[in-house]
């Protein structure tokens, strides 16, 4: 997610942010048509050309996007109306990442964070941190009989459906693993959140089980899926069948998009790439040299917040809000892991840029 020193740099607008969570009808009206804009009509273009077709990729005005889909505060609102979150991942060799993706949204704004993760993860996770809510209830196949999978699974996928209808968006993958009977349960889980439409932000492992069974996801349009530079290789193989082809990476990921029936696609790299199929947004405001591990969680989770915000009425019924998260979720984090290396450099870790995100939107959308 790195990018030169000379791309744009995450500059102030003079846009005024005289709207409330619960806006006025010209509120409305205004952050409506400076999102249209915002989308559309970035700060430059480049078209790449294959040979049937012609796909342009704009810069996102993601400056803009932060400030259209960022609610003020409001004394009036209660507990969890500023988003409700839900991880879905960490076992027992993966604990950090499912931290990382949970605490950064609450870091930007969300109201409640929740972790799904197995028993032997639960403990040290919750030992990072009294914030979060986390529900020991995954299970890993070295834990359940044979003869009690079938039981253990259906348990497993109750007791997080429970819980399912009052969350804003859900992060599958960060610190999920592989295990196999754990992934089972995870599709089960994919599949009841998109039964009762709530948005899905894929990242790591939740990745290797997507590009394995692709109808988990498959024309669902609240999925987003944030593949690095590995994975999206593995998923442009198995949907293409080619190989990634950098000289036409606009129109190959608005392909990749398309073929899987409309889900948005964050591939990330030196400038981030943003597509639902239709259009191709960039995100190429400078990040931070230091490349510590953890970084994409951040990511996943900021991506998971703004799309919940995105989804608000105050919003451009017309924009796609996974879309609109995608580029919010990729300018915050460029911007926080800007700020960490100021201070840090080299020593930079993922803790530093998490601490910077709270800051980095304040210096955006300011909170009074």
């Amino acid at each position: 997610m790195l990018v030169n020193h000379g791309m744009n740099q995450l500059t102030s607008l003079s846009i005024a942010r005289s709207y409330s969570f619960a806006p006025s009808t010209a509120a409305v009206l205004r952050r409506q048509s400076f999102l249209i804009r915002a989308l559309g009509g970035g700060s430059h273009s480049k078209f790449h050309s294959t040979a049937g077709s012609t796909m342009q990729e704009t810069e996102a005005d993601a400056v803009s996007i932060l400030r259209g889909i960022t609610p003020t505060l409001d004394p009036n609102r209660h507990k969890g109306q500023a988003g409700k979150i839900a991880v879905i991942g960490g076992c027992r060799e993966y604990t950090g990442a499912p931290y990382f993706a949970a605490i950064s949204a609450l870091k930007i704004g969300a109201d409640l964070s929740h972790v799904f993760c197995t028993k032997d993860a639960a403990p040290v996770i919750k030992s990072y941190s009294p914030e979060l809510i986390v529900h020991p209830v995954l299970e890993e196949s070295y834990s359940v009989r044979e003869e009690e999978r079938k039981q253990v699974s259906a348990k497993v996928v109750a007791e997080v459906d429970k819980w399912m209808e009052r969350f804003d968006c859900l992060v599958v993958g960060p610190g999920l693993g592989r295990d196999p009977f754990l992934l089972d349960c995870v599709s089960e889980i994919i599949k009841q959140g998109r039964h009762s439409n709530v948005p899905i932000v894929v990242d790591g492992d939740g990745l290797f089980l997507v590009t394995n069974s692709l109808d988990l996801v498959h024309g669902y349009p609240l999925a987003v899926l944030t593949p690095n530079v590995n994975e999206y290789k593995r998923l442009v193989q198995k949907v293409l069948k080619c190989e990634v082809d950098d000289a036409d990476a606009p129109g190959q990921l608005a392909s990749l998009a398309k073929q899987i029936g409309g889900v948005t696609i964050l591939r990330k790299g030196r400038s981030d790439l943003i597509s639902d199929g239709d259009i191709v947004n960039s995100v190429s405001i400078y990040g931070s040299p230091r490349r510590c591990g953890g970084q994409g969680d951040i990511l996943s989770g900021s991506v998971a917040v703004f799309l919940s915000w995105a989804r608000q009425p105050f919003v451009a019924a017309d924009r796609n809000p996974t879309v609109l998260g995608c580029i919010a979720g990729s300018a915050l984090l460029r911007k926080a892991a800007s700020l960490a290396f100021e201070t840090r450099k080299r020593s930079t870790l993922t803790t530093d840029i998490i601490e910077c995100l709270g800051r980095s939107l304040e210096d955006i959308c300011p909170a009074c």
